[in-house]
């Protein structure tokens, strides 16, 4: 029998990597789209209104995300409550918004329910487009830029404490780093 040599990767890629693999699961993006093609419909779905994150406005939270690396595909946003049985979980999301990618630098707005809380967000930039992840060349990233680890290769999310962060009446601005596996 005939095998590949199976080459280690570096400890930044196996990160890298390991934040998309666990963005693009817990952001329960479809694997395929079906027979059809046809875009998934969505709950929560909101437009992203930059006015809504204007000075005098909130409670909101005004995602920078930066590092996008081509204007291919789409910018997916899903804001979170920070709450253990919430965070990640496929449709426990409160909002969630698709903008078409640019490279370099993009800015999102998500209005939050309350002022006084934690939340958490999570985003991926899906390069085709498509609404399915493609861990080879989607990137992925997550509220206060976490350590994504592994264990024997299979990613592990952080805990919601190491994602969350408070909103109060205005606007909070975080950024989040886009990282790529390759």
């Amino acid at each position: 029998m005939n095998r590949d040599p199976i080459t280690p990767m570096s400890a930044l890629s196996s990160r890298v990597f390991a934040t998309v693999l666990a963005a693009g699961l817990a952001l329960g993006v479809p694997a395929s789209l079906g027979a059809q093609g046809a875009a998934p419909k969505f709950t929560n779905l909101i437009e992203n209104d930059m006015s809504r994150c204007a000075p005098g406005a909130g409670p909101a939270v005004r995602v920078d995300v930066t590092g996008m690396k081509s204007a291919d595909g789409l910018l997916i946003v899903r804001a979170y409550h920070a709450r253990e049985g919430e965070w990640l979980k496929a449709k426990k999301y409160f909002a969630k918004v698709h903008e078409p990618a640019r490279k370099g630098r993009m800015s999102v707005c998500v209005p939050v329910p309350a002022a006084g809380e934690n939340y958490a967000v999570a985003v991926q930039h899906d390069v085709k487009g498509n609404y399915a992840t493609n861990f080879s060349t989607d990137g992925a990233g997550m509220s206060n830029n976490p350590v994504v680890k592994s264990f024997i290769g299979i990613p592990r999310p952080p805990a919601v404490d190491k994602v969350a962060f408070p909103v109060g009446s205005g606007v909070t601005r975080i950024a989040i780093e886009m990282r790529y596996r390759g």
